[in-house]
């Protein structure tokens, strides 16, 4: 029976299951996906400026799912092996879902960040429902309140741990990985969801 934490936040329907891998178990997928996914180098436009991601991403799915963020497409050519794995784990214990994508994050250490954002593209729809499986060092998850930057909610995401993010969580709260120059391990950050397609 997986132990879930409910976070007692406004406005946002959030649940961290901090041991849902078996430490063994984390530790194969940590290794798997490390070795079989291709990750990339990405640059985005700021202010006029190109500038490097400062993480390595990946993006898989089912074949042709396309999945639009920051400005760059992304098109799904399908699943490596653990990542497969993983989804399938995702909708036995998350009854009801059904995941056609999912973006992998690689931060290489405690250098490696991810800025203020929310998982509010037109593609997942209204209340999205976001899955986050984090693989390796432990870093600080943080979020704030829209319109409210003052208010926010820090915690630790350890090594095999599941959170799940869905009602108007992306409506109302914002998230980022801040940086942590202490952190000399990897993490990988596998963010599943469900796209749909529109006009």
């Amino acid at each position: 029976m997986t132990a879930w934490e409910d976070w007692p936040l406004g406005g946002a329907t959030i649940r961290l299951a901090p041991e849902w891998l078996p430490r063994d178990l984390a530790d194969e997928f940590l290794s798997r996906t490390t070795q079989e996914i291709e990750w990339r180098r990405e640059e985005l436009t700021i202010f006029g400026k190109r500038r490097e991601v400062p993480r390595r991403v990946a993006w898989q799915g089912d074949p042709g799912t396309a999945y639009r963020y920051s400005g760059t497409l992304h098109v799904a050519t399908g699943w490596t092996p653990a990542v497969r794995e993983l989804r399938e784990r995702l909708h036995a214990e998350l009854a009801g879902t059904r995941f056609n994508g999912v973006l992998l994050n690689l931060y290489r250490d405690g250098n490696d960040t991810m800025g203020w954002h929310a998982d509010d593209e037109r593609e997942l729809g209204d209340e999205p429902v976001i899955a986050s499986i984090s693989l390796g060092a432990v870093r600080t998850f943080r979020l704030r309140r829209r319109g409210e930057p003052r208010t926010t909610f820090d915690r630790p995401l350890p090594h095999g741990s599941l959170l799940v993010m869905s009602g108007a969580t992306q409506s109302n709260w914002q998230h980022c990985l801040p940086r942590r120059a202490r952190v000399d391990a990897p993490r990988v950050n596998l963010t599943f969801r469900e796209l749909h397609a529109h006009g």
